[in-house]
């Protein structure tokens, strides 16, 4: 196979191109290529249509009339083309005139040499072209080295975390929230992590000889607090004690744990502790309880401030009477939610949640005998998922999936923050355009005036510069919430009007009884389908 290709001849005193056809499936030249010869040779004296015409003619040898000869005979021309990446030189060659000479391969090197392609030459393409010369033909010269990417370190841990923890749900549907086995337990001895270093990479070459650097791999360190030993490698953490051990934003715990026999009221005060906390009986109103790890309330939360490290497990109900917070830093497991505020950094399982305000960074299950929720505004990253939505009575209940609800209320406050600074940078752009229409009237502005334009320039620039990282950010968030398209909400009874579904961006009134089926996000609407 040859492309189509052009060689220069002289006759006359004057300068033709000599158009030789395609073969065996070649492809034509380009009237862009072909110009760009003729201008490189200082030949404009062209006919654009009569070269068209010649490029068109894919069978026969045609001749176009350039211009005067101005008596120099030419020699074979080599076009070099390195990548956008530098990864990559392609080489196309130019015949010379009658006449002319023809490169040889130290020329060719030579040439490459002085476009500083130092990495990466294949000399066999070279010779393969010099055996077999193929005009306006794309030879690949020279390919430079890719970076060989490294990997992240790794931690094995060898104890259940919180996530992979849930309660007994029993045949009737309802949840045992008395049966639960939420604590990984621990013996004096066990191993509980393991890391494996990063591995870095190895850098590459671009043509040019310059390095490529792997991307950077992640690195990591076993993290642990007090009764935990570590290896003289670094690379493996041991129980000192018999307990119980929890993973804290990647820091690994073991400790025992604060029981209160009783209720936490006046007899015992407010409680702070770095640990777990086992309550036996309820959080009184007004008090509060908060843990580094888990804690574990075995009867009822009033309108008190609880907040749990990781999980958070109420074995009855909170009576929250609209004085109620409750944080887990992992999941939450409870009886029923009436009237309180709730943020997990996990999931969130309960039987009910009335008239309450909660947040999940992963998913929230409102399963059981009632499995309703009613009332209220529930945030979740992944999906919900409850029995009964709503009520006959047409309750509000607004339920939102596909983004983490921190991040959603990030975007709205950089959206009004943008907003304000492009307000003010458009300001300043009015004010530098009048004194410009000013000057170039020729009028002149005194020295303080200028003094003015030029601060005001300064200022414009600088804002500009504060505010493209808040651009970045909220298209950042605003891809993220484009990308929820797997987030959910799920009923396996029935959702009543006065329920309202939003995913992302989107969002749908539920305008009558819908029974049985998941709303998910597709083709830029919320629809529903049977489960």
């Amino acid at each position: 196979m040859r492309n189509q290709y052009f060689q220069m001849v002289f006759r006359d005193n004057q300068a033709f191109i000599h158009f030789f056809p395609p073969r065996d499936g070649g492809k034509n030249v380009t009237i862009n290529e072909v110009t760009a010869y003729l201008e490189f040779r200082k030949y404009k004296e062209y006919n654009l249509v009569e070269l068209n015409k010649a490029i068109g003619e894919p069978e026969q040898e045609t001749e176009v009339l350039v211009g005067p000869w101005d008596g120099i005979r030419i020699r074979e021309m080599m076009d070099i083309n390195v990548s956008l990446d530098k990864m990559k030189v392609v080489c196309r060659f130019y015949p010379p005139s009658e006449g002319g000479q023809l490169m040889s391969a130290k020329e060719i090197v030579d040439d490459l040499t002085f476009h500083k392609v130092k990495h990466g030459l294949d000399q066999q393409a070279v010779f393969s072209f010099l055996q077999d010369r193929k005009y306006c033909t794309d030879y690949i010269f020279a390919l430079g080295t890719p970076p060989v990417h490294g990997r992240d370190a790794k931690i094995e841990y060898f104890f259940a975390t919180a996530k992979n923890l849930s309660p007994k749900h029993n045949e009737d549907g309802s949840v045992d929230y008395k049966e639960l086995n939420t604590i990984s337990h621990v013996h004096a001895g066990d191993l509980l992590a393991k890391l494996t270093p990063e591995d870095p990479g190895k850098p590459g070459k671009n043509v040019y000889g310059e390095e490529i650097r792997p991307r950077t791999v992640k690195t990591a360190k076993l993290s642990y607090g007090n009764n935990i030993t570590i290896n003289e490698e670094g690379t493996e953490i041991v129980s000192d004690v018999t307990g119980h051990v929890n993973l804290v934003n990647g820091k690994v715990f073991v400790s025992n744990v604060f029981e209160v026999p009783a209720d936490v009221d006046n007899s015992i005060g407010n409680i702070e502790y770095e640990g777990s906390v086992l309550i036996h009986g309820n959080v009184k109103s007004g008090f509060t309880v908060h843990a580094s790890q888990d804690v574990i309330v075995e009867g009822v939360v009033e309108g008190a401030d609880v907040s749990a490290g990781a999980q958070l497990i109420i074995k009855h109900g909170v009576h929250g009477m609209f004085k109620a917070n409750l944080h887990a830093g992992t999941n939450m497991m409870v009886k029923f939610v009436e009237n309180a505020t709730v943020v997990v950094g996990g999931y969130l399982e309960a039987e009910q949640l009335m008239n309450s305000d909660v947040s999940s960074r992963d998913c929230i299950r409102v399963h059981g005998k009632k499995g309703l929720i009613n009332g209220g505004v529930l945030r979740a990253v992944n999906y919900i998922e409850a029995d009964n939505i709503g009520s006959e009575m047409g309750t509000n209940t607004t339920l939102e999936v596909g983004v983490d609800p921190t991040r959603k209320e990030r975007y709205i406050a950089l959206a009004k923050e943008i907003e304000s600074r492009t307000k003010e940078i458009e300001d300043i752009k009015i004010i530098l355009a009048n004194y410009s229409a000013i000057l170039r009237r020729g009028e002149r502005l005194p020295q303080d005036k200028m003094i003015y334009v030029q601060q005001q320039a300064v200022l414009l620039k600088q804002k500009q510069t504060e505010i493209a990282p808040l651009r970045e950010e909220m298209m950042a968030i605003h891809t993220e919430m484009m990308a929820s398209n797997r987030a959910y909400v799920s009923v396996n009874r029935s959702i009543y009007p006065g329920a309202v579904i939003a995913i992302s961006d989107l969002s749908l009134q539920i305008r009558e009884i819908t029974n049985a089926c998941k709303f998910k996000k597709a083709d830029g609407t919320i629809t529903h389908v049977p489960l």
